[in-house]
């Protein structure tokens, strides 16, 4: 039995707006166990303040702390190395980069899910601070996110982009980084053959996972597709949270 969780968020725990059929009281019978646990989520279009706000609409008794997010984990290696981000991010996460996008003469490329913003405009902007020797920084390099019923184009490919114009390579600060899962572990206070990492996406979350020594379960929700399961043969499998929770925890 492990003795701590990591949990992903969209697709394990809800779904466009909707919880997931017996994930709220999964979290609520971890809890009751006393299981240390934290949210670990690459979303970049909502700041922690909003996923705390949105999760507790549904019904999820999550504390703020327990969101441990790839843009809260960019923030603290942008002022840890005393960057000054161009960041081509989401609209909505703003708020949560207010005080480092007014910055003058950028000397890093942020990248997070932008949405409409990736366009030629923005994407040349930052090929050209690339070329000047900045780094290229992602929040996540997910392929794809599921949103009301279908697959959408995520940053990864914007972010494989940059780096094949630029002859660059990225560092990635959210999933699948092993240093975001350690940065998990070290808050919970637990060694990655402790924890269980739970999440319905094969590369970032599961294969991600056992990459940093964690063990990882696969749930068949959200941006599951038949056959991912073959791409991380060690891995538990679970119909969903609530199933993962009754058989491995």
């Amino acid at each position: 039995m492990p003795q701590a969780l990591l949990l992903d968020i969209s697709g394990v725990l809800y779904q466009d707006t909707q919880p997931i059929p017996g994930s709220v009281q999964a979290v609520r019978d971890l809890q009751a166990k006393g299981c240390p646990l934290r949210l670990v989520t690459n979303t970049s279009r909502l700041t922690a303040a909003a996923i705390h706000r949105q999760l507790s609409g549904m019904g999820y008794l999550i504390e703020p702390e327990q969101i441990y997010s790839a843009p809260r984990a960019m923030r603290h290696y942008l002022q840890a190395h005393g960057l000054r981000p161009y960041c081509l991010i989401h609209r909505n996460l703003e708020a949560e980069f207010a005080d480092l996008l007014e910055l003058p003469a950028p000397n890093a490329v942020v990248i997070g899910d932008a949405a409409e913003r990736f366009d030629y405009l923005h994407l040349e902007r930052a090929f050209h601070l690339l070329l000047d020797g900045a780094p290229l920084l992602a929040m996540g390099d997910n392929r794809y996110f599921k949103l009301e019923g279908a697959l959408r184009l995520d940053a990864g490919p914007f972010v494989r982009a940059l780096e094949y114009a630029a002859g660059v390579q990225a560092k990635v600060l959210g999933k699948p980084s092993p240093a975001f899962f350690q940065g998990a572990l070290d808050e919970l206070g637990v060694s990655a053959e402790q924890a269980l990492m739970i999440g319905d996406d094969v590369e970032s979350d599961v294969r991600g996972a056992q990459r940093a020594g964690l063990q990882g379960c696969l749930v068949q929700t959200g941006k599951y597709r038949p056959g991912d399961e073959d791409k991380a043969p060690a891995a538990l499998l679970a119909k969903d949270l609530a199933d993962a929770v009754r058989r491995y925890c």
